[in-house]
């Protein structure tokens, strides 16, 4: 069967003509391959040829353009270039093998079916070629059509040995597992389980690199599941595992926290693309587990679990070299505001609320609207209906108390600058005590939302602290 009405990209055929002028035979291969055969769209071209693949971008980039930059790395042999909307990544065919303590390879140079042999799986060991005897055919010598079929991730030779020699093929099987909706061939899932631990060479960049892959992907939940029954999951993420389990007394239990996860990290996963919030979700409940009490009265609480969760999340950001910058923040304050918007209701919804509400999450309210409701799990159809009923009444007030007094990313109308001016005070937590009080005024609707006002409170509440004013006329 020839393939050459799906190499509708444009580089084949000046990769074609740079082969056919070099004398040496070019082949597209790899994930693209497996992607063309399931109509699926890939920016990554990958392109093999028997002899010099940086020869070959360079050739090849001179057709198309003397403006194109081609990146050549020569310690690995290999360039690249970006051409109409994707990128292009030239190799030469080689053979690859390993020592026990690292995942880089030493490399050698090699056949196509070398080159073939090497790579993870069979639906990504697959290559079409794109010049001599055998142009446009499909060379597929572990059978990846027939898996693409079937739709199997399967190792194309001893998974023990391709495990062990590149521990994050693991994390791949379960990432293409999670973005295919395959399943993971048993011989290949038991190769996974007895080679978890050497996942412990890999670093966290490159397991948080197919991790986060695995978050975007519709159903994150069955990569997660996945990676719990491989073993893999314990090796980067325990804290997730440590969620597992009902325990009762007395008759009383609580629900699965695992399993109350996966749901509203696939709820979120659904709704929306932001890796980010999906972290959220996965870590909103991280902290029950050592919150957990069991009161006679009460039945099992996990009173403070939103703000151990936030710090928790920190040392896990830390620990998995995640960004511990505004993305950090960005879900501690989920995970430390997810409880707020429920509360609201069932404490009988006050303008004050609302407002301290929109002042902390900023620009980020309507996000934990999204985790809040996401976090709606019940098997009760009823219980569902009043949570989505009373969310719509929280959303509304929103929207009135924005309209109104404008608090997202508010700040209070008198700067500390002002306080130590207007006390001839130094930096200190005095400053912070009189500011505090002034937004805690404004957002309770004790004071209007005005420099005067806010500059007459200020002056109110350092006389009470004992301070005497330099100067009692606001500056407006």
């Amino acid at each position: 069967m020839s393939y050459e009405k799906h190499l509708t990209h444009p580089i084949y055929a000046y990769v074609r003509q740079a082969a056919d002028e070099l004398g040496c035979d070019a082949y597209v291969v790899g994930g693209v391959v497996r992607d063309i055969i399931m109509h699926r769209h890939n920016t990554d071209i990958d392109i093999v040829t028997v002899g010099s693949g940086i020869e070959l971008a360079t050739r090849t980039a001179a057709l198309i353009s003397p403006d194109i930059h081609v990146n050549v790395y020569r310690n690995f042999g290999t360039a690249q270039f970006n051409f109409d909307g994707s990128v292009i990544e030239f190799v030469g065919a080689r053979r690859e093998s390993y020592n026990r303590d690292s995942r880089k390879p030493i490399v050698e140079d090699g056949t196509l079916e070398d080159d073939q042999l090497r790579r993870d799986f069979t639906i990504n060991a697959m290559a079409i070629a794109l010049n001599g005897d055998h142009i446009f055919e499909l060379i597929d010598p572990f059978d990846g059509l027939q898996d693409i079929a079937d739709k199997i991730i399967r190792t194309p030779c001893d998974p023990d040995r391709t495990f062990s020699d590149d521990p994050l093929r693991m994390m791949r099987a379960v990432r293409f597992a999670s973005q295919l909706n395959f399943t993971i061939y048993p011989e290949t899932f038991e190769a996974i389980q007895r080679n978890a631990e050497r996942l412990d060479i890999i670093s966290e960049e490159r397991i948080m690199e197919e991790f986060n892959k695995i978050l975007h992907c519709i159903r994150p939940s069955r990569g997660i599941q996945l990676l719990d029954k491989s073993g893999l999951l314990e090796r980067f993420l325990p804290e997730i595992i440590a969620l597992k389990g009902v325990q009762n007394i007395n008759g009383k239990g609580h629900k699965d926290n695992y399993l109350h996860t996966l749901e509203v990290v696939d709820n979120i996963a659904m709704s929306s693309t932001n890796v980010w919030l999906v972290w959220a979700a996965l870590l909103h409940d991280i902290a029950k587990p050592v919150t957990k009490r069991f009161d006679p009265i009460h039945g099992w609480t996990f009173h403070g679990h939103e703000v151990v969760g936030a710090k928790m999340a920190s040392k896990i950001f830390h620990r998995l070299k995640l960004p511990v910058n505004e993305r950090l923040k960005y879900v501690q304050k989920l995970i430390n505001l997810h409880l707020r918007p429920i509360a609201l209701v069932e404490d009988n919804i006050t303008d004050s609320a609302v407002r301290r509400l929109l002042f902390e999450a900023g620009d980020d309210i309507d996000d934990l609207m999204m985790l809040c409701e996401a976090d709606i799990t019940s098997k009760n159809s009823d219980k569902i209906k009043r949570f989505h009923r009373n969310f719509e009444i929280v959303r509304q007030k929103l929207v009135e108390i924005e309209e109104k007094d404008r608090l997202r990313n508010w700040q209070p109308p008198v700067s500390g600058e002002d306080i130590m001016t207007a006390f001839n005070l130094q930096p200190s937590r005095m400053v912070g005590d009189i500011k505090d009080a002034i937004c805690d005024a404004i957002l309770d609707g004790d004071i209007e939302n005005t420099r005067e006002a806010a500059y007459s409170f200020m002056l109110e509440t350092g006389i009470k602290f004992g301070l005497t004013p330099v100067n009692n006329q606001p500056t407006v």
